[in-house]
């Protein structure tokens, strides 16, 4: 790779920001000017590169979708979906953890979002779990890595995010032209992965219990009793209308009768009328306290897609993406060895970043080398989802395990001691979404009768 000194600048002043702990939108801005100020290029084109970034219709949806989420957080869901989910799985052996991954899946369905689905989640079952004799480290880990689902899932904003980065990459497979991914095909192709990733955790979770002997209360292993199929479909029925957002949105999608964006904001006039009109769980104080946490929320990831905007120009401009997949080819022209080298260094980055970062960083440095290598933009768009996510429960950053460790009182050492099992578990998952292309395909091209790539 021919390096120059704006490239330097750029790799080494990004690098030296992140290990002082500068926070990545900062640290993104900084270096882009620094690299400006190398090119001898006017300041004012990054600031233009930056409000472009952020001035993009479909960018709507991330403010609907994350008060929607927030509005199903405070306004009380969660325990029902937990009540279902304990009727439903909670008299195996282990089956509280299996309910939490249940009840994470879910809620991560109606949040869209893993940071809100722990906090959820664990405020609820990781106390629950502690009572009945499961150890604070396996609560934590469950909670934590089912939680990831809620990044695959038709509310997350990160589908939207992931749209965004990859609408310049283009290519060609199979003799079809390649450019982008619509959100609607993103969000029908997270349903298998995400499926996948549930059965991957209970096998983890079960498994696990089952070695240690989990719950043990004071008189020994204890499982509670199989409630009966009546208070199975009473519990689903009090969780239909939360668990119906879902549907709601896809349906929307799926009969043309809206787009993403309009979905997000039909999914926020659903919200507010379950939690506030038919559940009546949030009062006022609730509602303001979820309208700010997501105007923060959404002040901050459009900060981030501006600046990562101006990244994207300066990578663009320095022919970055280029110059990284001459770099992986000289390694490997192998697709399998490819797709296995980008998963790593999609791993490693995401220990340092969180998830938007990484989806608008990476995206277009990998997704056009993996095109070339015959993967299409809705399949690489689970793939760097579920990598994403991944980071999102890894130290450094991890915010979901700090989010985990604080509800339960323990520290990160002791939960990454028994994490392995979980790893493992989320491992086998990007496996079949990296390498069973249709996995991620199938369901987007049966609707649109096409081949969706």
């Amino acid at each position: 790779m021919e390096l120059n000194l704006p490239l330097i600048v750029l790799c080494v002043s990004f690098t030296v920001l992140l290990i002082i702990n500068v926070p990545v939108a900062f640290a993104i801005a900084v270096s882009c000017i620094l690299t400006y100020w190398a090119e001898g290029l006017p300041f004012a084109t990054g600031f233009q590169s930056m409000i472009a970034g952020m001035n993009v219709f479909s960018f709507l949806a991330i403010p609907f979708f994350i008060f929607s989420g927030e509005l199903m957080l405070h306004g009380g869901i969660a325990e029902k979906i937990v009540t279902f989910a304990r009727n439903l799985v909670g008299h195996w052996r282990g089956g509280l953890g299996m309910a939490n991954v249940v009840a994470c899946t879910l809620f991560g369905g109606v949040s869209g979002s893993p940071v809100a689905d722990v906090s959820a989640m664990g405020g609820v079952m990781i106390p629950m779990m502690r009572r009945e004799g499961y150890s604070a480290d396996y609560a934590v880990n469950v909670t934590t890595h089912a939680s990831l689902a809620g990044a695959l899932m038709p509310t997350s904003h990160n589908m939207i995010i992931y749209a965004f980065a990859a609408q310049g990459a283009s290519g060609m497979i199979d003799g079809h032209s390649i450019r982008g991914a619509s959100i609607g095909d993103l969000m029908f192709a997270g349903l298998l992965p995400v499926t996948c990733l549930m059965i991957c955790m209970l096998v983890a979770a079960y498994w696990v219990a089952v070695k240690n002997g989990f719950p043990k209360g004071e008189h020994g292993a204890k499982i509670t009793p199989f409630p009966g199929w009546h208070a199975i479909l009473v519990s689903f029925v009090a969780a239909l209308p939360g668990l119906f957002v879902v549907v709601l949105i896809l349906g929307c999608i799926l009969a043309g009768a809206s787009t993403a964006t309009e979905a997000a904001g039909i999914a926020v006039t659903y919200s507010m009328v379950l939690t506030v009109l038919i559940y009546r769980t949030l009062g006022w104080s609730k509602l303001m306290l979820a309208a700010a946490k997501a105007a923060k929320t959404t002040g901050v990831v459009l900060l981030l897609i501006g600046v990562c905007n101006m990244l994207q120009w300066q990578m663009a401009y320095l022919d970055l993406p280029e110059q990284m997949a001459n770099l992986l080819l000289a390694a490997t022209d192998n697709p399998w060895m490819m797709f296995f080298f980008v998963n790593v260094i999609l791993f490693i980055l995401g220990t340092f970043m969180d998830m938007a970062s990484t989806i608008l960083i990476c995206t277009p440095l990998f997704l056009p080398l993996c095109i070339q290598m015959g993967m299409g933009p809705v399949q690489f768009g689970i793939v760097i989802l579920v990598n994403a996510a991944l980071g999102l429960n890894t130290p450094p950053v991890g915010p979901t395990q700090f989010v985990g460790c604080a509800i339960a009182g323990i520290s990160i050492d002791e939960v990454m001691k028994t994490i392995l099992p979980f790893y493992g578990a989320l491992a086998a998952c990007l496996a079949v979404v990296t390498y069973v292309p249709w996995f991620s395909t199938w369901i987007p091209t049966l609707l649109k009768g096409q081949p969706v790539f």
